[in-house]
């Protein structure tokens, strides 16, 4: 069977089973195909993944393992009713995505960032409902951390979506990191990230890049 025609037998087979997230996978040669279903803003949505290698293999198994963990995480988020991932963490990632030698989109970096982790035997933190509040010459920004042994981290911001190279410690309190950034130039457009500190348990991690511009 080729991967096109799964794919169609996939979305003709899970149709059938609307408001619930479904996986199926299968074998193609020396790949495996992974298809993750679900409803997402009332449409029926099919995202693919690749991943090489034979399946039976005991690292194969971990690979799918980590793939599951990450997508189950990310639609935990989406749905969360009290800090849910919105269009402004989607937007975030997305721009967080662009800044890589091959574009992502906003959903394979989160879910690139997850595994990247996991393999690194580093703890994988998704940051959602982040905002930031423009001020006098300054930025206010919040967002909210799905680890919560991350403890320690800063906002990384600039000018420049890849070239953030100042830096404000975070405030962390019930897994909300804070900060104010101050001293910026008004009207300028400025970029932030967050990422947990050297020899935290999140290490390694990152949340999208948000922007704002900060008022006179």
């Amino acid at each position: 069977m080729t991967p096109g025609a799964a794919a169609t037998g996939v979305k003709s087979e899970l149709a059938q089973a609307s408001g619930r997230k479904q996986e199926i996978g299968f074998r193609s040669g020396s790949h495996y195909f992974y298809y993750v279903y679900f409803p997402w803003k009332g449409l029926n949505v099919a995202r693919e993944y690749v991943i090489p290698a034979n399946p039976k293999t005991t690292l194969q198994t971990t690979q799918r393992g980590y793939l599951a963990a990450a997508v189950d995480g990310i639609h935990a988020a989406q749905a969360d009713a009290t800090n849910p991932l919105v269009e402004a963490d989607i937007v975030a990632y997305a721009l967080y995505g662009s800044c890589e030698p091959t574009p992502r989109t906003w959903f394979n970096q989160a879910v690139k960032d997850w595994i990247d982790q996991l393999v690194a035997s580093k703890l994988p933190c998704l940051c959602s409902a982040g905002a930031i509040t423009p001020g006098a010459s300054q930025l206010g920004v919040s967002l909210y951390l799905w680890e919560a042994t991350c403890t320690a981290g800063k906002f990384f911001y600039g000018t420049s979506k890849t070239a953030l190279i100042n830096s404000e410690d975070a405030v962390i309190a019930t897994q909300e990191a804070t900060a104010t950034i101050a001293g910026l130039t008004p009207g300028v457009k400025y970029f932030v990230q967050f990422r947990p500190d050297p020899a935290d348990p999140a290490e390694g991690a990152r949340s999208g890049i948000y922007f704002g511009r900060p008022t006179a």
